[in-house]
């Protein structure tokens, strides 16, 4: 990725609020810090799927980077009062967010490291 523009900067802000507000959330609701470590890069064993292709990898990791998975979650989790399911969403919820905030997008059938925010990775040119 090359400079960022001004709008770049703002979304990424706006990922970074995010993140703050889903990590000061999980606080509030009781989390534990050990299960946050444990769990805040579950998200990204979907890179697993790559094994099978990059259409599928694609398709997989997505799915576990959307935040309507995790809000559906989240909701459910309120609801219902369970505190566990609660606090997963909301690091399933930072996960994403500190993704967006560094500039890691959804991923294209063509490779991982191309993105809907543009290439990641260094190009060996």
């Amino acid at each position: 990725m090359g400079s960022l523009r001004p709008v770049d900067l703002i979304v990424r802000a706006e990922w970074i609020a995010v993140a703050v507000g889903a990590i000061a959330a999980y606080a509030f609701a009781g989390g534990s810090w050990p299960l946050f470590v444990l769990l805040i890069l579950a998200p990204d064993l979907a890179m697993l799927g790559y094994l099978a292709g990059p259409r599928f990898g694609a398709f997989v990791y997505n799915m576990l980077h959307v935040l309507i998975w995790p809000l559906v979650m989240l909701a459910i989790g309120l609801s219902a009062g369970h505190a566990l399911v609660t606090q997963i969403a909301f690091i399933w919820i930072a996960h994403i967010a500190i993704d967006r905030a560094l500039g890691y997008g959804l991923k294209l059938a063509t490779s991982f490291q191309d993105t809907h925010l543009g290439r990641i990775g260094h190009d060996k040119s």
